[in-house]
């Protein structure tokens, strides 16, 4: 039996004179069921399923305008091509207002006809071989480029295209490529890690490093506040590249954007990455600076980052900024908090620098290690694309982008940290006063299996709080999380699969900064 790659049903009331065309898509592998008006077709689509419709625009009795609506309501998801003699305006207006796939005017000639039905019936499969064609091609560049001298620049490239690849995938998931992917990535952040351990002593001694937390504000705000723009400078926290790639084209039609990339301090975690971007200082700077920052729990990360907006406005004034009004700031983390946004946005627009902190995903990452409703909801890394792509369809921070995309203000958009998935766990021996985080502890001569972890038994050589006599940092590598020999099988699978931060993986440091003009 022939396989159809699609069966069409073309109606017009001069079919007879098209024979040429239908003959030249069977020729093809299409099915073409020809009809002379639009009641035939609406009483064929009740009874028989198409994969797309071809409709002449103007036919005696009801026309392809009145029938398109009718067909639409019987079958939503079915592709539609108008096809007209007419080159009005509004009628192709009227046309796409019900939801057409294309619109054709006529004289159309076969190679016409077949390239456009080609296009939306074939598309999947087009797209899905070209996907599987490049991502095989890909694998092998990774895999021989992980075997060379690597540089910060390399290792950005790495982590783009693997995060492109997962968006692929998560288009194309039948393709059957996710665990080749999955293994590749482990392949990649295995290199990271060894990478990470080797490099980053010496990048934090040295002036020609990659940018890092510290240097964001330096680079990305100060250039348009010396030329007297007004910028918003947004940090969404615990936003991973891969998430922002699928935030990134809901605001193509408000803003020209600039993809930069930065890497997190080390640890990963918020107290030490957000307070490093704000004060443009490493988290032993910011301990001999301001001492009360470290006199709360590690633990407590609100009380750690309560001192975000004067750490801003020293950084400033170190840099030679003095700005008035003084620059605004606010972390939003729940609906009173961006209702109170959004009642005074021009306010904060109007202000030289504005400062906001989104909390969202940081949360729903939080939160799904606790809530089996969470884990149902976002069972993956592609369901957490998803998801955090509609909190922000629907966020007062899109609400507020598009606001200063009208009022012509300059964003500039950065993460403090991104997460990692964490599938293996690595036994650490410490007392009852090490810090509970499970991507990276401190505390007294605290113990981890080395292959997975950087040992920091040298906290000043990392720019990190010494906190007193034999205190040492542990940092987990690749997807591992720390797990005590007490009560051990409960732990692994209490923060088996959860999403984690403050460790070292490309989807934690390697972040993107984004540069965001209006278009208006």
């Amino acid at each position: 039996m022939k396989i159809t790659k699609g069966k069409i049903l073309w109606v017009d009331d001069e079919i007879d004179h098209l024979k040429p065309h239908i003959l030249f898509l069977e020729e093809r592998g299409y099915s073409v069921t020809p009809v002379t008006n639009a009641e035939d077709a609406i009483s064929l689509i009740q009874n028989d399923q198409y994969d797309l419709v071809l409709m002449d625009e103007m036919m005696p009795g009801m026309d392809g305008l009145e029938a398109l609506p009718v067909i639409k309501s019987m079958r939503p998801s079915l592709p539609m091509i108008m096809v007209t003699k007419s080159e009005e305006e509004n009628l192709m207006e009227e046309a796409i207002g019900v939801q057409i796939e294309d619109y054709l005017t006529k004289p159309v000639n076969p190679s016409q006809i077949f390239s456009t039905c080609k296009r939306i019936l074939e598309r999947q499969r087009i797209s899905q071989e070209k996907v599987a064609r490049e991502y095989t091609s890909e694998f092998g560049e990774i895999s021989a480029i992980l075997n060379q001298n690597m540089t910060p620049e390399m290792w950005i490239d790495i982590h783009i295209k693997l995060s492109e690849r997962d968006l692929d995938l998560d288009a194309h998931p039948d393709l059957g490529l996710r665990q080749t992917l999955h293994d590749q990535k482990r392949e990649c952040n295995q290199g990271f890690g060894k990478y990470i351990r080797n490099q980053y002593i010496g990048w934090l001694a040295s002036d020609s490093r990659p940018t890092l937390s510290v240097d964001l504000i330096p680079k990305f705000v100060l250039p348009s506040l010396k030329q007297d723009k007004h910028v918003l400078f947004i940090i969404i926290d615990n936003l991973r590249l891969d998430q922002w790639l699928i935030l990134e084209p809901i605001l193509y039609d408000w803003f020209m954007i600039r993809r930069d990339y930065y890497f997190s301090i080390l640890p990963t975690a918020t107290p030490y990455s957000r307070n490093a971007i704000f004060s443009g200082l490493f988290p032993a700077e910011i301990e001999a600076q301001y001492p009360d920052l470290w006199k709360q729990g590690e633990d407590d990360e609100y009380s750690r980052n309560r001192y975000e907006h004067p750490l801003l406005l020293d950084h400033l004034e170190r840099l030679g900024i003095m700005l008035k009004p003084e620059p605004k700031y606010v972390k939003m983390v729940d609906a009173s908090d961006t209702r109170g946004v959004m009642k005074n946005i021009d306010a904060y627009l109007s202000s030289p620098l504005s400062a906001m902190v989104f909390n969202f995903v940081d949360i729903m990452a939080h939160r799904r290690s606790d809530s089996q409703i969470l884990r149902e909801i976002v069972p993956d890394e592609s369901a957490f694309r998803s998801l955090t792509r509609t909190w922000f369809e629907h966020s007062a921070l899109f609400q507020i982008l598009k606001a200063s995309a009208r009022a012509g203000v300059k964003v500039v958009l950065t993460s403090d940290h991104g997460s990692i998935r964490c599938m293996r766990g690595s036994t650490v021996h410490a007392d009852k006063e090490t810090s509970t985080n499970v991507r990276y502890k401190y505390g007294r001569a605290i113990r981890g299996e080395q292959k997975h972890c950087i040992e920091v038994k040298d906290p000043g050589k990392f720019k990190l709080p010494a906190r007193g006599i034999n205190t040492n940092y542990l940092i987990a590598l690749e997807d591992y999380y720390f797990v005590y020999p007490t009560n051990y099988h409960k732990y692994l699978s209490l923060y088996r699969d959860s999403f984690q931060h403050g460790g070292v993986s490309l989807e934690e440091m390697i972040l993107t900064a984004v540069t965001l003009d209006p278009k208006s």
